[in-house]
Parts: C-alpha cells; structure tokens; sequence
C-alpha cells in the first residue's frame, strides 16, 4: 500500500525500550527513488541531536493506532555514529554507519532498500558494535552522495514540464513494503485552490538543487491530467498529521498505519 510521507512528518518513534523522539524528515536518493533514512529528533531524551534511521531498523510501521516502532534500543541508537545535519551525508560517514550496525551497505547491489527484492524487516536487534573502529578513508568515500536528498527540502520545490512551470511538490507516496518512492503529489494551479495530482517518479528527469525545481518528462497538459490524490487522515495515537485541504477522489489508496 502507498502511504504518505508528508504525513508521517511528526510521528512518534518508540525503540525497544522506550521513546525515541519523533520522525523529523526522510532522505531518499533520487537516482532509484528508495528512502534510505528517516532522520529522528530525539526531543528531550538526547537534547540537540538529530540521528539517522535505517528502514532496516524498523519493524511493521503501518499498524493503526501505534508509535513506529524501531527494532533498536535507546543505547544502541545514543553509541551510534554522529553526523551534522547541516551538512551533506558523506559517503564515509554512511560506512562507518553501516559498519556499527552490522548493515550491509545499500550500494553494494544486494537489491535492499527500494530495490525490486524489497528488503529484510528486523525481527531482533542487531549486532552492532562501538563506534570507535575506524572505517577506511578512500577518496571515493569522504564525498557525499549527490543523489541523497531531504523529503523536507524538496517538498516545494516547482515542477517544471517540457513547456513550463505547473504548480510544486507536495508530498510523495512510498510503498510501504520495500519503501520506494513511486509517486510525486503535485498542487497545480494556485497554491490554496489548486488541485493535488499524482505523477510517477520515472517521469522525473532530474531535481535541480540550485532553482528548487523538479524537472519531469510530461507536458503541462498531462501533468494536469494525472490522476488526482487525496488520502484518509492518519489515525495514531497522539499525533495529529498537517491537515489536507484539498479532497479529491483517490478510489482506494489510503494512509493509515
């Protein structure tokens, strides 16, 4: 099932052994459209800091009325490697985040993460050891990965067709199961009246980072046309998700868990 990721902004994370703070962004990569991490805030628990979230860490997340929970406890998750959100996720640093947690590296081709095999669900914690082994520095892993990029920041940005402007990001459906990206939301027309339609992310060209702008390979006219979106507000305990003010019919898709 397609579920939203603009209304999972905000949800309330639980590890094994008790709250984890609450889902501050996803990252995805938007060569092959998988999410490869939730970015958590960790409110008063871990004052400050932000940590990254692997999809493989959680279990089940789209049972209705529950937290999502994550298949770590709070001590793994506070030894984990630290990373500045300011700045770009390196390749080195995501080694040496893999390293501590036993992960195998989602780049290494085993068709984990968004790939067409889906990936494996934690049943059990991990083995995860400190961070204190250092991982080989290589010219390749001390660059970031230019396909990494923020479900927060894009949110927005315009849409740019084959013969113009029409409307910006809104939101994005990923499939709940492997966590794959395969649609965009698109507001066209004026930002408070318009309407909500969905395009499939193998019309995306390319996502310019410097002019805010996701560039698809569809005229104006058929984006206008794609089938129009709507969702079911999200029922879960003690989180109240942004509210939709436009309700178009979807047919069946909804956005519980």
């Amino acid at each position: 099932m397609l579920q939203s990721i603009k209304q999972l902004f905000g949800g309330k994370l639980g590890a094994l052994d008790g709250d984890l703070g609450h889902v501050k962004d996803f990252y995805f990569d938007d060569h092959n459209w998988s999410v490869r991490y939730v970015v958590a805030d960790t409110g008063n628990w871990l004052p400050g800091r932000q940590v990254l979230l692997s999809p493989r860490a959680f279990g089940p997340i789209f049972d209705a009325g529950k937290i999502l929970p994550v298949n770590l406890t709070r001590k793994q998750i506070e030894d984990s490697p630290a990373i500045d959100l300011h700045k770009p996720v390196s390749r080195q640093y995501e080694e040496e985040y893999h390293h501590y947690y036993g992960w195998p590296y989602y780049w290494g081709g085993d068709g984990l993460l968004g790939g067409p095999q889906g990936f494996t669900i934690l049943e059990t914690p991990p083995k995860f050891s400190k961070a204190d082994t250092a991982v080989p520095i290589t010219p390749k892993a001390v660059r970031a990965d230019v396909h990494l990029r923020s479900a927060q920041a894009v949110n927005g940005y315009n849409l740019q067709a084959t013969d113009g402007l029409i409307g910006h990001v809104c939101d994005f459906m990923m499939d709940d199961q492997n966590w794959a990206i395969s649609e965009l939301v698109i507001k066209t027309g004026h930002r408070f009246t318009g309407k909500e339609v969905r395009i499939l992310t193998s019309q995306v060209e390319r996502i310019s980072f410097t002019q805010s702008t996701v560039h698809v390979k569809l005229t104006k006219e058929a984006v206008e046309k794609s089938f129009e979106h709507d969702l079911t507000p999200l029922r879960v305990a003690g989180f109240t998700p942004p509210a939709n003010t436009n309700r178009e019919k979807i047919g069946e898709v909804t956005a519980i868990f």
